[in-house]
């Protein structure tokens, strides 16, 4: 069996000066680079994903009708639209370290991995399967959104999961301390550092 590392999300919107901004962000972007280079070895592959979302289209509601604002709950600012300066990769992250690309929330809301799938259409589902995959590691952003719907869908689909916390960055201190305890309560392995 093999074990992976998921890296969520780590877009320059996510990141200081994004559509979407985390506080932290570009920081966890670097430490999950410098991680790589130390712990590359201990990964069989490395997944990471984007929102990857439609031009054009409210995608299943993510971002709000035009003229409305959004509450920053069920719907969001337009952020990480396909093919975007925004959507790509932060400069931070080495993209060359990475494996597998997923792409999700197009035409959709997209949280997970889960929901996503590579280029040519496999879904994440189908590359664990294939590639059989039994343990992940969670990083990057945000811990309370992405990064936890991830680990707890890696969790359903029956995989040992650990998240790294010293590499996510989550919207807030408060959201995030509740999604910790909801990956703790669900089986997930919570760490500050590998």
């Amino acid at each position: 069996m093999a074990t992976a590392l998921f890296i969520i999300d780590v877009q320059v919107d996510f990141c200081e000066g994004g559509a979407l901004a985390c506080e932290g962000g570009a920081l966890v972007a670097q430490k999950i680079t410098q991680y790589l280079a130390e712990h590359r070895g201990s990964y069989d592959y490395v997944v990471a994903s984007r929102d990857w979302h439609t031009p054009d289209s409210e995608n299943g509601g993510h971002f709000p009708p035009q003229g409305i604002e959004p509450d920053y709950v069920n719907h969001w600012p337009l952020h990480c639209i396909a093919n975007t300066h925004g959507a790509e990769y932060h400069a931070n992250l080495d993209s060359s370290l990475i494996d597998i690309h997923i792409k999700k929330g197009q035409g959709a809301h997209g949280y997970s991995i889960f929901e996503g799938t590579t280029e040519s259409g496999e879904s994440i589902q189908s590359v664990i399967s294939r590639l059989e995959i039994d343990q992940v590691d969670v990083v990057g952003i945000a811990t309370d959104y992405c990064v936890r719907a991830s680990s707890l869908d890696a969790i359903m689909e029956g995989l040992k999961v650990r998240v790294i916390t010293s590499l996510t960055a989550g919207v807030s201190p408060v959201s995030t301390e509740a999604a910790i305890d909801e990956l703790v309560d669900a089986g997930v392995q919570v760490v500050a550092k590998a």
